[in-house]
């Protein structure tokens, strides 16, 4: 699933999710780092904040992050169970989102997702602080999300948007550790792949 391929796969993925053809790429340049191993691309995002950020130093860098993939057109179905689930695992979470744990929703639908839209669909959806909505260009985002493994062999199923937001990626950087949860299920299900992501790997004996 975390396999990353060429640009060409991931623009044309683009044209298959919206009928459109995605804008060229900002910015292809891999962030290097003995964690990050040249695997995440440093494109630039907008927070619905309007803030500018760079994908692998601002928000992945030496962090724990909890990732879904949205759009804000989903009145019903996926996108608002998802966010519901996600808003009670932030009130269990307290002030630890935005300090030590970092939550962050990508657009699925770039070219239609502004920051404005997704700041008023954080508003209506009373997210609290430490969530991060983001968007960018559309063929970027497309990048991001088969590097976050948000995609499917079967270009048929990956073609179904609902398919990448049904998903929670979980990411604890720090220790190279990779897991994923139903976004559609028990909020508590989606605490314990993160309090799990969370611990601290057992050192290994010495022998004396």
């Amino acid at each position: 699933m975390l396999g990353g391929t060429g640009a060409a796969v991931a623009a044309s993925a683009a044209v298959a999710i919206l009928g459109v053809k995605p804008t060229t790429p900002s910015n292809l340049k891999v962030a290097r780092s003995t964690r990050g191993l040249g695997y995440f691309p440093n494109i630039e995002l907008t927070n619905h904040l309007g803030q500018k950020v760079k994908f692998y130093d601002d928000l992945i860098k030496d962090k724990f992050v909890v990732i879904n993939m949205m759009y804000a057109q989903c009145s019903e179905g996926v996108c608002p169970i998802s966010t519901y689930n996600l808003k009670r695992v932030h009130e269990a979470l307290g002030d630890r989102v935005g300090r030590d744990i970092h939550m962050y929703s990508i657009t699925l639908a770039a070219d239609f997702d502004t920051p404005k839209v997704l700041k008023k669909y954080a508003e209506d959806n009373k997210t609290g602080a430490g969530w991060q909505f983001l968007t960018g260009n559309y063929a970027d985002i497309e990048i991001i999300r088969r590097k976050l493994g948000f995609y499917d062999l079967d270009p048929v199923v990956d073609a179904n948007r609902s398919q990448h937001a049904g998903v929670i990626r979980v990411f604890n950087e720090k220790y190279d550790r990779w897991m994923m949860a139903p976004a559609l299920g028990k909020h508590e299900n989606i605490l314990q792949t993160i309090h799990h992501a969370d611990r601290t790997p057992m050192k290994a004996s010495v022998k004396a």
